[in-house]
């Protein structure tokens, strides 16, 4: 009768764990390295380039008048002060128009999705009669426009001036955006479409039911593209509003910055107030979407792909 010691027969087992990193390590040519280590450099490069600006504005929104006019602040604030943010801050009217801000971006960029969505969904259906005129006509008005005349004439004409919907009647369609909706439209699972209509479901009920829950991270990305557009956008507001108490914030920091003696009202160090009041409102305009977009970057990258590869 043979017996086996299973103390010696375990230890005849080779180690799994072993052979499979033994088999499954490649080793890293010299050639892939070099390649590593240069594009490590290259993005810390390209990092350190994208951010320097805004740090040393940053600094700059924080430092003194006399380190700013002798060039002195790069990353690090010197004489640091207040004075500026305490000043605008403390204006009625900011807060006034950093509300109107809000809302005009808001109604705005859920316009302007409503729209882009269903027009995209809309000329990305190939059974679409007058399909190739649609997309023709939107892609026209990419490279044409009527000019600046014509389009103060007709929003005066329709009685948007003064309104809110001087600033997002106008601007409600990227044809951008469109392009890159209709593409994800375009190779979004038809499968999927002709599942829900068997099961009862008209056109409307397929796209706000089916298509719509399935398309959130490019929903999620044109929200970020409309909201940045929108907020960022004053050149309507000045040209079609004419009350101060309309302006978005972003025309109230354009007069600030463009009469930088006017700003000597709204505090005591005038001096202090015009040497940095570039850095502040640029801070302070840039903030709120800086804040907004890590809660959708997640969506961002795969959005964009998502719109812009065809399968």
């Amino acid at each position: 009768m043979v017996t086996t010691d299973p103390i010696q027969a375990a230890s005849d087992v080779p180690d799994v764990s072993a052979v499979r990193r033994s088999t499954t390590a490649i080793k890293d040519t010299r050639g892939y390295r070099a390649f590593s280590v240069a594009n490590v450099v290259v993005l810390t490069l390209i990092c350190a380039l994208t951010l320097y600006p805004f740090i040393n504005l940053v600094a700059k929104a924080f430092s003194s008048e006399g380190f700013i006019i002798a060039g002195q602040v790069n990353l690090i604030p010197r004489g640091f002060n207040i004075t500026t943010f305490t000043a605008v801050l403390s204006d009625d009217m900011f807060w006034i128009n950093y509300k109107n801000t809000v809302i005009y971006t808001v109604v705005a960029t859920a316009i302007a999705i409503a729209m882009t969505t269903t027009f995209a969904y809309a000329i990305s259906r190939k059974e679409l009669k007058g399909r190739q005129f649609f997309i023709g006509l939107a892609v026209f008005t990419m490279f044409f426009s009527g000019g600046l005349i014509p389009n103060y004439l007709l929003i005066n004409e329709l009685g948007f001036k003064n309104t809110i919907w001087a600033i997002v009647i106008p601007n409600a369609i990227s044809v951008f955006n469109l392009l890159i909706m209709k593409s994800f439209f375009e190779n979004f699972p038809t499968e999927l479409e002709e599942a829900a209509a068997i099961d009862g479901l008209s056109t409307y009920g397929v796209f706000f039911r089916i298509v719509i829950p399935l398309s959130k991270a490019v929903l999620a990305t044109m929200v970020l593209f409309y909201a940045v557009a929108f907020w960022n956008s004053w050149f309507s507001a000045f040209l079609y509003l004419d009350r101060a108490e309309l302006y978005p914030v972003t025309v109230y920091l354009r007069n600030l910055l463009a009469a930088a003696t006017g700003t000597e009202g709204l505090g005591s160090d005038g001096a202090q107030i015009a040497a940095n009041v570039q850095s502040v409102t640029m801070v302070l305009t840039v903030l709120p979407i800086i804040c907004l977009y890590p809660f959708i970057q997640k969506y961002f990258v795969s959005g964009v792909m998502l719109g812009s590869v065809k399968g």
